[in-house]
């Protein structure tokens, strides 16, 4: 691919989707500049700095996702970490106010079933309680929290939440952990883009679209921002409302690895069992999720938190040496209502030159893939307008 001599492709939102975006448009020969209101970049694949090495909320990588692949033809993957076989065993499924070590069996049986099973139009509840049954139904869908950052995970698209639950409760985990936490990436992604060219500013929050003749626009950030960007209403999508929990707690042998919440949507996990630098010798961190319905306080999912950390770690209060709290709305990837799919998200295509990526956006795939797959197609769609004819096609992203 090539592109006609002197244009330029500029990009507002330094996350995922944005270098993904840049460095796609760099390799075919674009000049690209890339602008961050932060002062660091990867949005919510940030990585808090030494001692505790935390995430914006939970985050893996799913083995069969399309972003692996790329990320490791160039390099930029680095090493993984996988759960170990021990910490396996110490998953912990908390069902009726007690923790269990293994899942109901009908959560297996809905689990097992394909996504192309479930409809699109029906809710997920009613779909999986005429496959298993109301009991089924109720903690397969509280499982799949864990990927939907929801606090009704049943209400939605029964295809939307059965992708979901079929991946995330594999048999075979997809799991995988950038050692170091998301930032590691990013960083090897931002060292990419600047061999490539492409110019990155930090600490530079744009404010008004630049002028489409100096070549198109790629907007990157979180739909509520582009929305105010764009100054257009229908750029909006239902996402999450999710209370977040760190905390560092002084190691302790036998502490769950994970606690699933089948009561409701929740998650804990132990990112030290697979990635022991995250925190310094002798201490573990935990993240965890829990998510709230509208007009339900932090403090409502953060007591769920604590019911589970006096069940799963014991002493855990006495052992704390740090915390931190958080609300994310509107920030945990789109989710679909019956009768919804990708597809109906905020378009990518904006007219005048101008293309949206992001996780909220019409894209294929889990959390981070969709931020991929648009960051991707926004690059190839504005190659196509600098003159780069068949690049959308090139790059294969008309598929799922």
């Amino acid at each position: 691919m090539t592109t006609r001599s002197g244009r330029r492709v500029t990009v507002i939102g330094g996350g995922f989707a944005g270098l993904t975006a840049a460095i796609t448009a760099a390799e075919a020969g674009a000049r690209v500049t890339l602008y961050e209101a932060h002062r660091t970049l990867g949005g919510r694949a940030r990585t808090a700095g030494a001692p505790y090495r935390t995430n914006e909320g939970p985050h893996a990588l799913y083995h069969r996702g399309p972003h692996r692949a790329w990320l490791a033809e160039r390099g930029l993957l680095g090493p993984l970490a996988r759960i170990p076989l021990a910490e396996g065993a110490r998953f912990r499924f908390h069902q009726g106010g007690a923790l269990r070590r293994t899942p109901p069996p009908g959560l297996l049986r809905l689990a097992r079933r394909a996504p192309a099973d479930a409809p699109v139009d029906a809710d997920f509840r009613t779909w999986a309680t005429a496959q298993a049954g109301p009991a089924a139904a109720r903690v397969a869908a509280h499982y799949s929290g864990v990927a939907l950052f929801h606090h009704d995970p049943g209400a939605l698209s029964a295809r939307f939440v059965q992708e979901r639950l079929h991946r995330a409760a594999a048999l075979l985990p997809e799991a995988r952990y950038p050692r170091g936490g998301w930032g590691q990436v990013v960083e090897r992604m931002a060292a990419h883009a600047w061999n490539l060219g492409v110019r990155i500013e930090v600490g530079s929050r744009v404010d008004a679209l630049p002028d489409a003749a100096g070549g198109p626009v790629i907007v990157a950030t979180s739909l509520d921002a582009a929305r105010r960007l764009l100054g257009d209403p229908a750029v909006t999508w239902e996402s999450g409302r999710t209370a977040l929990l760190d905390l560092v707690l002084r190691s302790r042998t036998g502490d769950p690895f994970v606690v699933s919440d089948l009561d409701a949507p929740g998650w804990l996990e132990r990112f030290t069992a697979q990635d022991p630098g995250l925190a310094p010798a002798g201490r573990q961190l935990l993240q965890g999720q829990f998510p709230v319905a509208p007009g339900e306080s932090r403090a409502v999912g953060i007591a769920r938190a604590e019911r589970l950390l006096d069940l799963g770690f014991p002493g855990w209060r006495d052992r704390t040496e740090w915390s931190r709290e958080a609300l994310a709305q509107g920030r945990t990837g789109a989710v679909d209502r019956p009768g919804t799919t990708w597809r109906d998200r905020p378009a990518i295509v904006r007219g005048d030159g101008l293309f949206l990526a992001g996780d909220a956006v019409a894209a294929p795939g889990l959390l981070t893939e969709v931020a991929f797959h648009s960051g991707l197609r926004a690059a190839a769609l504005a190659l196509e307008s600098l003159g780069a004819s068949g690049a959308a096609d090139r790059l294969d992203l008309n598929h799922a």
